[in-house]
């Protein structure tokens, strides 16, 4: 028997066209750098998609499913593209600008971009990779920047406003498959060349709805949100579709993410919520701690992509701006936890407890854990294995060319089909995650697992030390043992000995697991989407480019 309901696809074009209509006073505010930020109402973002869609189609020969991509801060052109791109049909590629040229010329090439949008003070960025790019016919340029490095390009260059200008405000959006491609990223390529994942219509839609939950990041017409997570790294959390659902005002930092004139605009436009990754809000809290700012309007921020340390937490709460963990990745898009504690905690010691975990399971989300063996192990907290996932916003598969079959690798997903995570950990029975590690970053010291993030953790909580990062290296006679890196504050007068026993006594790190190996360095490498590279640190142990001292 099949139901009476009226079968419409989930389209982008329709979370477009609710967004700039039943919310259509609601704001995407960009920071400028001057002293009033550039405002466009989701009016104007929807009646300006729909110009850009036309100019697309009918200037550019956009056809199908050709991919457009942009290079592109956050900003409210960028927000134009992610509407207008797929509800068109064709499908949104978000290139990461914190990759070397090569790899972004590697991914351009894999996904056959016809068009780059990009944000004129990027142009040294695009312009020496043109002549290597085989399938980008058009160059859209928009906002300040120099132009010079562009000439002689073989692609053709426009003017994004020039472009748009005059062109009807209305599109008749097309009624899509809700199951085809609507944008796509690539894995920050850590290992092997970057994996393409392609999100579908039904995917994001799904995936915004649930972004916008209570027991997610819960926003409403009445908050704004300050988008720091950049919109090229998993489509910005699914913040820019998310916040057209319910009218959210999205402040977009631009180029400006550097903690001072963060926490300017903070303090100016008053958003209420903020999405970043533990790095940023490290810099911020210094700067805030340096020169104190009025930044209470923003009553919780969500903090991804790594763990936030707990000391980074207690001093988020001190300011009165409370952190929401979450988790998720490309391949989740990327919502797959997030860490509101239940109503049946009890204490602020319980409640801290959960809220340090990764989080709960968001609906839709179904998890299992696998032990070495490929055994399922259990939900009790304590049985720690390899997390797998599925749902209707999880890929099941990654992005092969234009012309190849989905490419499935059984190190990424399972013979039934669901995704190998890679992250270790624990879940309790009530479904919170806690990841103890990456499975790449286990230290495997005398058959005993050690966990390279609680070691960071606790090293982070010492008030003489800013960042730390912890990997496995070789040893003769355990095989690995953990090398701890550390960023101290300027000033600081801790040495090795005192953060081993702090490690020891203050944090009750078994003696077995502390580090022997340490070095100090101005700065923890980071990955293009601001995660500690233990890849490069290991290297460069390996290459004999760290002082370290063995305790």
């Amino acid at each position: 028997m099949l139901s009476t309901m009226q079968d419409v696809p989930l389209l982008i074009s329709r979370i477009l066209t609710h967004g700039s209509t039943v919310h259509g006073a609601s704001q995407v505010i960009t920071w400028t750098g001057e002293p009033e930020p550039q405002r466009r109402s989701y009016a104007e973002i929807g009646a300006r998609s729909a110009q850009l869609a036309h100019a697309l189609r009918d200037a550019l020969g956009v056809t199908g499913d050709q991919r457009v991509a942009t290079l592109m801060w956050n900003n409210a052109e960028h927000v134009e593209a992610y509407f207008a791109v797929p509800s068109m049909g064709a499908v949104l590629h978000t290139l990461n600008l914190r990759l070397p040229g090569e790899q972004l010329a590697w991914i351009i090439n894999h996904a056959a971009d016809h068009v780059v949008i990009v944000n004129g003070s990027l142009i040294p960025m695009i312009a020496p990779l043109l002549p290597r790019l085989k399938t980008v016919e058009h160059i859209v340029v928009t906002g300040p920047g120099d132009r010079a490095p562009l000439a002689g390009a073989t692609a053709r260059v426009h003017e994004y406003e020039d472009l748009i200008a005059g062109r009807p405000t209305h599109y008749d959006w097309p009624e899509l498959d809700e199951r085809q491609a609507a944008a796509m990223c690539y894995t920050s390529g850590t290992t092997g060349d970057p994996k393409g994942v392609v999100y579908s219509h039904r995917s994001v839609y799904l995936h915004s709805m649930q972004v916008q939950m209570t027991q997610s990041m819960g926003l409403t017409d009445k908050d704004t949100t300050l988008v720091v997570v950049p919109q090229f790294h998993v489509n910005a959390w699914g913040l820019p579709h998310a916040t057209f659902l319910t009218g959210v005002n999205m402040l977009m930092p631009d180029r400006f993410l550097q903690p001072a004139p963060l926490a300017e605009m903070i303090e100016r436009e008053r958003p209420t919520h903020a999405a970043a990754v533990p790095t940023i809000w490290q810099g911020l809290l210094g700067e805030l701690l340096a020169r104190p700012r009025d930044v209470s309007t923003l009553t919780h921020v969500t903090i991804g992509g790594a763990a936030c340390p707990p000391g980074l937490m207690r001093a988020f709460d001190e300011l009165g701006m409370p952190v929401v963990h979450a988790w998720g990745m490309t391949e989740t898009s990327p919502l797959g936890t997030v860490s509101r504690p239940p109503a049946s905690s009890l204490g602020t010691d319980e409640e801290f407890g959960y809220r340090l975990t990764q989080g709960r399971f968001s609906a839709g989300v179904e998890a299992r854990l696998t032990g070495p063996d490929g055994e399922r192990l259990p939900w009790d907290g304590e049985s720690a294995g390899e997390l797998e996932v599925r749902g209707p916003w999880i890929a099941g598969a990654y992005y092969n060319g234009p012309d190849a079959e989905p490419l499935r690798p059984a190190d990424k997903f399972s013979a039934d089909g669901w995704l190998k995570t890679g992250d270790v950990g624990v879940i309790s029975p009530d479904g919170f995650l806690t990841l103890t590690d990456r499975a790449k970053d286990v230290i495997k010291s005398g058959g005993e697992w050690i966990s390279s993030v609680e070691l960071e953790n606790a090293l982070m909580s010492h008030p003489d030390v800013v960042e730390a990062a912890v990997v496995a290296v070789p040893d003769d006679k355990w095989g690995e043992r953990p090398l701890a890196t550390v960023v101290l504050r300027e000033g600081a007068d801790a040495d090795f000995g005192t953060l081993r026993a702090f490690l020891a006594e203050e944090a009750h790190i078994a003696r077995w697991q502390l580090p022997e190996r340490w070095t100090i360095v101005a700065a923890v490498p980071k990955t293009s989407v601001g995660k500690f590279d233990k890849k490069l640190l290991r290297r460069r142990y390996a290459d004999g480019d760290l002082d370290v001292t063995r305790l």
